[in-house]
């Protein structure tokens, strides 16, 4: 069943013509036409809809990357799709990530207990909360690494949007613990000496150990500065992206510092383990972040096979190369583009795919937003690329219900446009409501409703400015459309604005937080 947004406000798609006869198709560009102005009661869009509310289209081909109308229509299947084949994933949980960290962290503050000595001493007490803040921040860096490590059973299970919510929310905890260590240390150290603050800050720093971890400190804050929302927004990426490498250097003048500290060296023991966890994390993030993307561009020689027009703004980019089934990219996912082009190639951009992996082929679809957006429409055909990933938790895996929800709002239909194809259910099992502000902000129309038809799945198309009267994603308006919405899980995907009210309809429509799943690629 397709609808659209029964609201006086609200300007309903122009109905697709029925197919042409075989040899007479021809591939359309730009948006659909719009009808003009029509009022539809209020209540139109929760009946079923007649065979004459949806016109007879072509049957989707056997390749989802070739668009509908290619070749000669045919009745829909009667059965739905076949579930896709299991991926050998594994994937670490979030709260099995949580509960790992914190482990650690008990694992630190026992190692500090074993080594404290009791004492009332002013310069004592100020020296073991030194140490017990440094090592916490010692091992609070590496926890930050390994959450931007991009290990995939990471990634997969925990998603990339927590995942850098928690690098966040860690970053200043670290900052926090680093301030600390180094305020308890002078307090200690001028305790100890009898000296004031000035001048035991000047003794500390002429020991080298103590200067390397001054100056990754200064890293650390530059980092911290740059990650600042109001900040972030006026740098470029690059900049911002350099800036970041600067806490790979910082980590290494910290690990210095706290081999030359009681703590660690105090032992051959903790400091052989505290070693082996450094050199972990470096394995892992030289491995992941730069071998195994090496590996993959020189294995499967990706390149540009063609950019189509989708709309205003809206271009879909098809990518080609050698045995791309064993990146193992499920529907859902995201990879992090590097295009061999001036003005590209400095920067990886996420990009979800749209379309499931076949003959070898990956589609991405882009809209326009800044400078790196606008670049990609003028891809030509053979251009290099280099893909990391995939990355992403919003896949089948985290489907709990029989019945699912996909909501999708601007260009955040593309990883559900993939999962609207492939999830496996029965007729009336999958629902895709699509949120625009008008009939050409709508992407890959014509797909989705063919899958749609050969699926028998619901889809409304909800149209109207976001700042209309109407909220066609209030809690009422949500359960009209899907009347047990409470029985099912929820894929999210859209603005980050649009995400938040959502989240929040549906929280307050009874669909539980647990079963709303959702990722927010700005942050990815």
């Amino acid at each position: 069943m397709t609808t659209e947004a029964s609201h006086p406000l609200y300007v309903p798609l122009a109905p697709l013509t029925a197919p042409r006869a075989p040899g007479s198709h021809r591939r359309r560009r730009g948006p659909a036409p719009v009808a003009g102005p029509v009022d539809v009661p209020a209540r139109s869009v929760d009946a079923p809809a007649r065979p004459t509310d949806i016109p007879a289209r072509p049957a989707p081909s056997a390749d989802p990357l070739v668009r509908p109308g290619a070749r000669s229509a045919g009745p829909p299947p009667a059965a739905p799709p076949a579930a896709p084949p299991a991926v050998p994933v594994l994937r670490l949980a979030p709260e099995r990530l949580r509960a790992g960290i914190v482990a650690g962290a008990g694992g630190v503050g026992l190692l500090w207990g074993l080594q404290a000595r009791p004492s009332a001493r002013l310069d004592v007490l100020f020296a073991s909360g030194a140490h017990l803040t440094g090592l916490l921040a010692g091992y609070g860096v590496l926890v930050l690494l390994l959450l931007m490590a991009r290990v995939p059973a990471v990634e997969h299970g925990v998603g990339a949007d927590r995942l850098a919510r928690w690098h966040a929310l860690g970053g200043r905890y670290v900052l926090g613990l680093i301030a600390a260590h180094a305020v308890l240390a002078l307090c200690g150290h001028a305790a100890h000496t009898h000296a004031d603050l000035v001048t035991a800050a000047g003794d500390l720093l002429s020991y080298g150990a103590i200067a390397a971890a001054a100056a990754g400190t200064a890293l650390l804050v530059a980092v911290g500065i740059t990650s600042a929302r109001s900040v972030r927004r006026r740098l470029r990426h690059e900049t911002w992206r350099a800036v970041h490498l600067g806490a790979l250097l910082a980590a290494a003048l910290g690990f210095v510092h706290q081999l030359a500290g009681p703590d660690v060296a105090g032992g051959l023991l903790t400091r052989w383990l505290w070693s082996m966890a450094h050199a972990t994390v470096a394995v892992l993030l030289l491995w992941y972040r730069l071998v195994v993307p090496a590996r993959a561009a020189l294995r499967h020689d990706l390149r540009v096979a063609e950019v189509r027009d989708e709309g205003p703004g809206v271009v879909s980019v098809l990518i080609r190369g050698r045995g791309v089934d064993r990146l193992c990219a499920e529907p859902g996912q995201f990879f992090r583009w590097r295009f061999l082009r001036r003005g590209l190639w400095a920067t990886a951009l996420p990009f979800s795919l749209s379309a499931p992996v076949r003959d070898d082929t990956l589609r991405i679809t882009v809209k326009a937003l800044g400078d790196h957006t606008r670049r990609v429409r003028r891809l030509r055909p053979g251009t290099r690329v280099l893909a990391s990933g995939p990355f992403g938790a919003l896949t089948a895996h985290r489907r709990t219900r029989r019945k699912v929800l996909l909501l999708a709002g601007g260009v955040g239909i593309t990883p559900l446009r993939a999962l609207f194809e492939t999830l496996p259910g029965g007729p009336g099992d999958v629902t895709l409501l699509y949120r625009a502000s008008d009939a050409s902000a709508v992407v890959l129309r014509e797909e989705l409703e063919a899958i749609a038809r050969e699926r028998r799945a619901a889809l409304h198309f909800l149209l109207g400015p976001s700042d209309g009267s109407f909220d066609p994603l209030a809690p009422r308006a949500l359960r009209n459309l899907v009347p047990d919405l409470a029985a099912h899980d929820v894929y999210l995907c859209g603005p980050p604005a649009m995400a938040r009210a959502a989240t929040a309809s549906l929280i307050r429509a009874g669909v539980p937080a647990s079963r709303i799943h959702s990722e927010d690629f700005d942050r990815a």
